[in-house]
């Protein structure tokens, strides 16, 4: 795929390259829109549409959950674990033997740094597949109780571990291939069937890899399904398909607390990631080195595709007596992180996936100004790009955690510097939000550390640096940053039923 800059929409035509399958995947079959409608998808580094993706109506959608349903009832899918991990380990190899097309195609459409395509955003995940194809076949699906009187009565018991059925799997496009295999790998593993519904600014991304599970990986039709759609109601419609047993979903708070609601109907079972506003925590036993280390990795972990990561640690607390010190190590790090092509190696900070995303950050940006918030780097659109949504890496000083700016996920290159009292205000001010899925604990005391790390609500915490992300690590938070976990034996049994079966002894 050439990604030629344009000024001239009328040029807009689909480009030539490995990303041209528009076609939905709906019971084993690649097939365009029954509606034959189709979409653009745009390149959010020049604005400018790359092409178009079948645009599915909830007529596909029936389609593609019947055909879940009818693969999940009436084949062997459940019961062969053998078949379920030979499908996915194919399906790995298959994705790293087109990984650079896949690369490709990420970085134009989820405008997704090259660079960290060699990890979160591509290559990490579909290597993920190889663990959920171990754990198919080493998980122990039968437990034994031994026996026992109840009521007088000498019994065997046994649990058995069985998959929830079918699986609608509703994804947004900040990582697509991340959350999009983490969704589907544990859950075909567990052996369910699933219904994909990725974003609609990412549809490429899911195409591709349905088209190569379709063609190249032998998974028995109806057991995988993939349905674009510029439509956001399709993804309402798997949470309220009384054929679709349970809903995992990635995406916002405000859409998270709907799709719950929508589930409550056939109170089918719910997994929600969702928002985050995650806190990274400076300790004062810091020396002056270490605390420039620690700013600077502040600075350049928000600034990382845009700021677009639900996990990423958005407000910076820092002692107030060093306060100044920090802003001025933070700004001199973000500063020089200019917003830049995706596609170019040596780019951190990509574009922001749209023009409405882009006037969402603005929106913010503007909002911390009136809040009483001083801008000390950054702040608004870089000069000399006037294509595509790129905004500045930015720091935020002057306000406190009671601002709007502080308290909100703004999805942006956005960090909001605050100072804290000691190890128990920074507690507490971490704490001091509806939020808890992730943050970073920076010090040289290990007690006061442990502490810390004790003391934050959240999912996942990484001390001095260290890395959580791993495919037998789950993820998940606490409060409003959803329900369950993802990823790790946890995140396989989140697809999982447990049943109890009593025998005579």
């Amino acid at each position: 795929m050439t990604r030629t800059r344009t000024q001239d929409p009328a040029e807009s035509l689909i480009r030539p390259g490995p990303a041209e399958n528009t076609k939905l995947l709906i019971d084993g079959e690649l097939v365009d829109a029954s509606s034959g409608k189709t979409f653009a998808t745009v390149d959010p580094s020049t604005g400018m549409p790359l092409g178009l993706a079948a645009d599915a109506g909830p007529e596909d959608m029936d389609a593609a959950i019947a055909a879940a349903r009818r693969a999940f009832d009436t084949t062997d899918w459940a019961r062969d674990h053998v078949l379920r991990a030979r499908c996915l380990r194919a399906l790995r190899d298959r994705l790293q033997s087109h990984i650079e097309e896949l690369r490709e195609v990420t970085i134009a459409e989820a405008g997704a740094p090259a660079f960290f395509t060699t990890g979160p955003q591509l290559e990490g995940p579909v290597s993920d597949l190889g663990y959920f194809a171990d754990l198919a076949e080493s998980y122990q699906w039968e437990t034994e109780l031994g026996t026992a009187r109840p009521m007088g009565i000498l019994t065997r018991r046994a649990l058995l571990r069985e998959p929830v059925g079918v699986v609608g799997a509703v994804t947004p496009w900040n990582f697509p291939h991340q959350i999009n295999l983490a969704k589907v790998g544990p859950a075909l593993a567990a052996g369910n069937t699933v219904v994909l519904k990725p974003a609609p600014d990412t549809p490429w991304c899911a195409a591709l890899v349905a088209k190569i599970a379709a063609e190249e990986a032998g998974f028995p039709a109806g057991v995988f399904n993939v349905v674009t759609s510029s439509d956001h109601a399709l993804g309402a419609q798997l949470a309220t398909d009384p054929r679709v047993d349970l809903v995992s979903f990635t995406g916002s708070t405000d859409t998270g607390r709907a799709v719950m609601a929508a589930a409550s109907e056939s109170l089918k079972k719910v997994f929600l990631e969702l928002g985050g506003k995650s806190a990274f925590i400076v300790l004062d036993d810091l020396d002056a080195g270490a605390l420039a280390s620690a700013c600077a990795t502040a600075a350049f972990t928000v600034s990382t595709h845009a700021g677009q990561g639900c996990a990423l640690t958005t407000r910076l607390l820092v002692p107030r007596a060093r306060l100044e010190e920090a802003v001025t190590a933070t700004a001199d790090v973000m500063g020089g992180l200019a917003p830049g092509d995706p596609a170019d190696p040596g780019t951190i900070c990509g574009p922001l996936i749209s023009e409405r995303q882009r006037a969402r950050v603005e929106e913010y940006l503007r909002l911390a100004v009136e809040e009483g918030g001083t801008v000390v780097c950054g702040g608004g659109r870089p000069a000399g790009k006037d294509e595509g949504f790129y905004i500045e890496p930015t720091l935020i000083a002057g306000l406190d955690n009671s601002s709007r700016t502080a308290r909100e996920e703004i999805f942006g290159p956005v960090l909001v510097i605050l100072p804290h009292d000691g190890d128990e205000d920074a507690v507490r001010i971490a704490n001091d939000s509806p939020y808890g899925l992730s943050g970073a604990v920076w010090g040289e005391d290990p007690g006061r550390i442990d502490r810390v790390v004790r003391g934050v609500r959240t999912g996942t915490l990484s001390v001095n640096g260290g890395i959580w992300y791993s495919a037998d690590v789950p993820f998940g938070g606490y409060k409003q940053s959803g329900i369950g976990r993802e990823m790790g034996v946890s995140g396989f049994e989140e697809y999982l039923e447990t049943k109890a079966v009593a025998y005579p002894a």
